[in-house]
C-alpha cells in the first residue's frame, strides 16, 4: 500500500483514561509492522443477501456491507443466501457464491510497486476475473494456483473434492500430485480423499451463478471503459452512478446523480474500526469507494458537493474535504470496535420488489448496479420532478435479496424486468442533479 494513512478526528471518550491509553498504545505498536510490510487495502464492492466479515478486531464475524475496506488477515463469509464481490486496485474481481469463506492472508506491495495477493478459499465457490496487472495466489484444498497474467476461472472446494474451470486464459495449479496446466474451456478435478490426485476434462459444466459472474464482468467493462485514473476499483460505479463535469476554476469534477439541495457526501455511512488503522469511514452509497479514498470533496456554487479526482499517492481512511459546510461533519467515535452507523446507514425499502421510488437527495442509495440501465435521463427527470417511480430489472440474475447498505437484507430492487419510469412530484422540494445547475 503506497502512501500514508490519515489520522482520525476524535470525539469525546467513552472509555476510561487507562483504556484509551491502552487502545492508543496497541494501535501505535501495530503501525510500524503495517508500514514495513507495505500493507494494502482492497474493497468489498458488492453485497447481496447476508455477508459477514472478520476484521481481526476480536469480535469475530460481523455483518458486512458494500465499501468496507478489506485488510490483510481479514475473512469474508457469505451465508446460504449471500453473495459478495471484492475489487482489487487494478479492477480485478473476486466473486463469492453462497456458503463461501475466503481469507486474505496477504495483501502486500513490493518496493518496485508490484502488488501481491494471497487468498485462501476455505470452502465454497469463487469466481476470479484477473486482469493480469498484479499477482495473485489462490490456495484451496491442498492446491496452490499462482497467477501473474490475465485469466477468468471458477474454483469450488469442499472436504471431498475441488474443481477449477477456466473460462479464459490459462492457469497452473500445484499440489501433492504435482503440477497441472488448465487451459481455456477445461476443468481440473482434485480428489481430496486420494491425496488430491487430479483428472482433466475438455469441457466446463455450467453452474447456476455463471450468468451472475458474466453479467458483473460486463457491467465493469461497460462503465469503467473511460476510466483515466491509475486505479480500477470503484471506477465502474462512478461511471454508472454519476458523471464528470469540467467546472471553471476546479477542472474535472465528479458528482453522483440524484444529489439534491442539502445533500452532502457524508450523510450516510459508517465508521468501522481496524487493528493498526483505527477508524475508517465507509460510505453507504453504492459508488462510494474512490471518492472517499483519494481526491477531495468541495462544495461548488451552482453545483453542490462534487469530488475532485487526484492525490492518488495517498490512500486515506478518513475522506478529505475542502470548501463548504458539512451538514454531517466527519467525527469518528472512540473507544469501541463495533461499527457505528451514520445517518440512515443504508437503504431500507418497504416497497414491493417491482417498484422503487428514486428521490432527489438519495444519491443512488437503493439502486442496484445496472438495474435501471443508463441513469442519465432518470437523473434529469428526478431533478425536475423531485422523484420518480421505477421498476428495476433483476440485478445480475439475482434471485436472493440485496443488502447494499448496513441494514437487514431486502428484495426491493431485483425482481421486475421492466425499467420504465414515471414521475412522482415532490412537495416543494428544490432539487439538483449530477452535473446540472441548481
Amino acid at each position: 500500500m503506497r502512501g500514508k494513512f490519515s489520522g482520525v478526528v476524535m470525539s469525546k471518550p467513552h472509555l476510561s483514561r487507562f483504556g484509551l491509553v491502552l487502545l492508543a498504545l496497541c494501535t501505535l505498536l501495530t503501525l510500524p509492522a503495517l508500514a514495513d510490510s507495505q500493507a494494502r487495502i482492497v474493497r468489498l464492492s458488492d453485497v447481496q443477501g447476508t455477508v459477514q466479515i472478520d476484521k481481526n478486531t476480536g469480535v469475530g464475524f460481523e455483518n458486512a456491507f458494500t465499501n468496507l475496506p478489506i485488510t490483510q488477515g481479514a475473512q469474508v463469509k457469505t451465508l446460504s443466501n449471500g453473495r459478495a464481490e471484492i475489487e482489487f486496485e487494478d479492477g480485478s474481481t473476486l466473486r463469492l457464491a453462497p456458503a463461501t469463506t475466503v481469507q486474505f492472508s496477504e495483501l502486500s506491495v513490493s518496493d518496485s510497486g508490484q502488488h501481491f495477493s494471497v487468498v485462501n478459499l476455505v470452502q465454497g465457490m469463487a469466481y476470479v476475473n484477473w486482469l493480469g496487472k498484479d499477482e495473485i495466489t489462490m490456495n484451496f484444498s491442498q492446491e496452490k494456483l499462482a497467477l501473474d497474467h490475465a485469466a477468468h476461472f471458477r474454483v469450488d472446494a469442499s472436504a471431498e473434492i475441488a474443481n477449477v474451470a477456466v473460462f479464459k486464459g490459462d492457469v497452473e495449479i500445484e499440489g501433492p500430485a504435482g503440477k497441472v496446466a488448465v487451459s481455456k474451456k477445461k476443468t481440473a478435478t482434485f480428489d481430496a480423499a486420494d491425496n488430491d490426485k487430479y483428472t482433466l476434462a475438455s469441457n466446463i459444466t455450467d453452474a447456476p451463478l455463471d450468468s451472475w459472474d458474466k453479467e458483473a464482468i460486463s457491467y465493469h467493462q461497460q462503465y469503467a471503459k473511460n476510466n483515466s485514473s491509475p486505479y480500477g476499483y470503484g471506477a465502474s460505479d462512478l461511471g454508472y452512478y454519476g458523471n464528470y463535469t469540467n467546472v471553471p476554476g476546479y477542472g474535472m469534477m465528479w458528482q453522483p446523480y440524484f444529489t439534491g439541495v442539502g445533500w452532502d457526501p457524508f450523510m450516510d455511512g459508517a465508521w468501522s474500526w481496524y487493528p493498526g488503522f483505527g477508524y475508517m469511514f465507509a460510505s453507504a452509497y453504492p459508488w462510494g469507494w474512490l471518492p472517499y479514498r483519494y481526491g477531495n470533496w468541495n462544495f461548488v456554487p451552482g453545483f453542490g458537493w462534487m469530488w475532485q479526482p487526484g492525490l492518488w499517492n495517498t490512500w486515506v481512511g478518513v475522506p478529505r474535504y475542502g470548501s463548504g459546510v458539512l451538514v454531517h461533519p466527519l467525527v469518528a467515535p472512540t473507544g469501541v470496535v463495533k461499527t457505528v452507523v451514520v445517518g440512515k446507514g443504508g437503504p431500507v425499502s418497504t416497497l414491493a420488489p417491482t417498484r422503487l421510488v428514486v428521490n432527489s437527495g438519495s444519491a443512488g442509495l437503493g439502486i442496484a448496479r445496472g438495474s435501471l440501465g443508463n441513469l442519465h435521463n432518470l437523473n434529469t427527470q428526478v431533478a425536475k420532478s423531485g422523484s420518480a417511480v421505477v421498476h428495476p430489472a433483476p440485478a445480475f440474475s439475482a434471485s436472493s435479496g440485496r443488502a447494499s447498505g448496513f441494514s437487514a437484507p431486502h428484495s426491493g430492487m431485483a425482481s421486475s424486468p421492466s425499467t420504465g419510469t414515471h414521475s412522482s412530484s415532490s412537495s416543494g422540494h428544490s432539487t439538483g442533479s449530477g452535473g446540472t445547475h441548481h
